[in-house]
């Protein structure tokens, strides 16, 4: 079965003044259907066709190599922005509570210190990519990879993520990266990650 666009679970304008209406249109009616359209296309007519997109991220070693390169990018880019639209919202922001913010302080020394070390990591990977709060077992770290590549590929638990690519940000922020991993904070879903966290 062919894979589809998700909906966003609020209106393209939602997040603004942080991400702007212009750029989440493009970003989820254009990016993001261009990773379901060329997944679907790589995968048509072969035995990925039936898999779930857990399956495919989690066997990509197993890909042929004639459409793993394909399979990789645009499942990648499926999986992870699925995840991105539900690590915002409308009424996030403010901080985490209960067993993730527990978690956090517990690894980073408090929120803030997370913040910036999340931030960081950010600034430091060159070009297109994400940046990371993974768990890995009962330890959380941050890490980032590149273009659409994504942990769980690698058997780690994603809580949550940030695209760090241009066209997550280009439009309002143009090359100010600092500025859009800042303003992010205030559309983060901290729902959504105490649901994945355990």
């Amino acid at each position: 079965m062919a894979f589809t666009l998700p909906p966003l679970p609020y209106p393209y304008d939602a997040l603004e003044p942080h991400i702007d209406e212009a750029t989440m249109k493009l970003h989820h009616g254009k990016h993001h259907q261009a990773y379901v359209d060329k997944l679907n296309a790589a995968i048509a007519g072969s035995e990925w066709e039936s898999k779930s997109l857990d399956e495919i991220m989690l066997s990509l070693d197993k890909v042929p190599d004639k459409i793993k390169a394909a399979v990789r990018n645009n499942g990648g880019g499926h999986y992870n922005h699925s995840l991105f639209w539900q690590w915002m919202s409308p009424t996030g922001g403010g901080e985490p509570t209960g067993k993730v913010a527990e978690a956090i302080n517990s690894k980073f020394g408090s929120f803030a210190k997370f913040k910036e070390e999340f931030e960081a990591a950010g600034m430091a990977r060159f070009g297109s990519g994400w940046v990371w709060l993974i768990q890995d077992g009962s330890e959380l770290s941050i890490t980032t990879t590149p273009y659409q590549d994504c942990p769980v590929s690698e058997g780690k638990k994603v809580l949550l993520g940030n695209d760090l690519w241009e066209h997550a940000y280009y439009l309002k922020y143009q090359n100010r990266r600092p500025e859009y991993l800042a303003a992010w904070w205030s559309v983060v879903n901290w729902n959504k990650v105490t649901e994945l966290f355990n």
